[in-house]
């Protein structure tokens, strides 16, 4: 029988009781699990091996003990094969707790450090059942959103790995041809490569003609004359690194080689960047994520991912804040106090904001005043683009939740009235006039008359 033939509707309230509760230590051959319908029961214990057969096997007997009712699935996973797997069955709902709580968990009463995947299953459903605001159900936000999230992660990751590549290549160039690093601080542009194709060595790209070599730039779009003769001339009076040949001989085919890796790299981004384009800008958020500063083809579609289609997700924008990690964490012990940044935090997430606020600066005149005030009091260049990023937090939240575009003119004019409001509150106070300038995006008082 399979387990994809029409359910009984189930009965329970995903957020509310549960016919049961399974726990499930995950692993890559097989999952130990743990099954109770209260607190006061003892727990049934068992394996499950990790194909789609027998999950679907397991799943179709849990439908039949329990008819017409949903059933709790805790597991250390929000997102991964075995929720793949499971999210499929429309009475399993899937409880994510987070890990580091899970092991602390176990920890506080195991302090000798045993640790046993029947028995995490087992700590996953104590866990459950004594502290279920931990384990909140898992609710998965669109198709859309979750294929611009991972279609970004994606790209995020053949990104680092032609890094990678490209700092593995400047290496082994650096032993054998270190005129190339020199000569051409971006070493995998097309010109080059095109030049280590043709010139893997000195010795041939220095038997190579004069003309040759200007008619080789050229091609490349290199129109600087003066550039162009001053490479000519370094080409040749270059002098070899090293006559070994086993360096020489080692090296020429890791770069083949390499160069090959990395014209993979780019056709596998540039096929992403078109994908992502075309499924972000069928996206109803992507008006109002395009429409920040600094939010281009490549940021927008991650700050639709980021936030999410579920306005429910952050109840305010600490809450977006504090997940992406932007925040900092405040640690007080008497009169110690320790600001730190948040490190639990989706990573990705938190890369996002923040390299959308460095984005901004030039393109924004008063996200570039206030990273320059920050500055002059002291801050550190990465500290003051988080400043930045959690200022700009507030405001793409309240974008994200009433779905409306920025508009700079409008938030400059916001700055303005709050400011006025402000110095006119003073004023009262102390019986002044203040006149208002705009300096770099700020609205600044230029001068206090009594």
């Amino acid at each position: 029988m399979s387990s994809n033939a029409p359910a009984k509707a189930p009965t329970a309230n995903p957020d509310g009781d549960y016919a049961a509760v399974i726990a499930l230590d995950w692993g890559d051959r097989r999952h130990a699990w743990a099954e109770a319908r209260n607190v006061a029961e003892c727990p049934r214990l068992g394996w499950l091996e990790n194909t789609p057969e027998a999950i679907d096997e397991w799943a179709r007997q849990i439908r039949q003990r329990y008819p017409g009712q949903l059933v709790a699935v805790v597991l250390e996973q929000r997102r991964g094969a075995l929720v793949a797997k499971l999210s499929k069955y429309e009475y399993l709902i899937l409880c994510p707790v987070n890990p580091v709580s899970l092991a602390r968990y176990r920890k506080a009463f195991r302090p000798s450090g045993a640790k046993d995947d029947p028995s995490d299953a087992l700590a996953e459903i104590d866990l459950f059942f004594r502290h279920p605001e931990q384990c909140p159900p898992l609710r998965p936000d669109t198709v859309e959103t979750r294929t611009v999230q991972f279609l970004t992660e994606d790209r995020r990751r053949l990104v680092d790995e032609r890094t990678r590549t490209v700092h593995r290549l400047r290496d082994q160039l650096k032993r054998y041809f270190p005129q190339i690093p020199l000569w051409f601080p971006e070493i995998d542009t097309p010109m080059v490569v095109d030049l280590l194709r043709r010139w893997p060595t000195l010795d041939a790209l220095g038997r190579a003609r004069p003309q040759t070599l200007r008619s080789f730039f050229r091609a490349h779009h290199v129109y600087d004359e003066a550039l162009v003769e001053k490479r000519v001339a370094a080409i040749g009076t270059a002098l070899s690194a090293t006559c070994d040949e086993a360096v020489i001989q080692s090296g020429l085919l890791f770069v083949r080689h390499t160069l090959g890796l990395l014209d993979q790299l780019h056709r596998a981004i540039a096929d992403y960047d078109a994908r992502i384009r075309k499924v972000a800008e069928a996206h109803p958020d992507y008006a109002v994520a395009k429409s920040f500063p600094g939010a281009g083809d490549v940021l927008a579609p991650r700050l639709v991912a980021a936030a999410g289609t579920d306005r429910r997700r952050f109840a305010t924008a600490v809450d977006l804040q504090n997940y992406s990690g932007i925040s900092p964490v405040m640690e007080r012990s008497g009169r110690q106090v320790w600001v730190h940044a948040r490190y639990a935090c989706p990573e990705f997430v938190r890369q996002t904001f923040h390299e959308w606020a460095e984005h901004s600066i030039p393109q924004c005149d008063w996200a570039k005043a206030f990273y320059e005030s920050k500055l002059a009091r002291g801050a550190k260049p990465q500290a003051a683009i988080r400043a930045l990023a959690y200022k700009w937090m507030r405001i793409f939240f309240r974008c994200w939740q009433d779905r409306t575009p920025y508009c700079d003119a409008y938030y400059e004019q916001h700055l303005k009235e709050r400011h006025a409001r402000q110095a006119k509150a003073e004023a009262r106070q102390s019986n002044v006039q203040i006149q208002w300038k705009k300096e770099g995006g700020f609205f600044k008082p230029t001068s206090i008359l009594t």
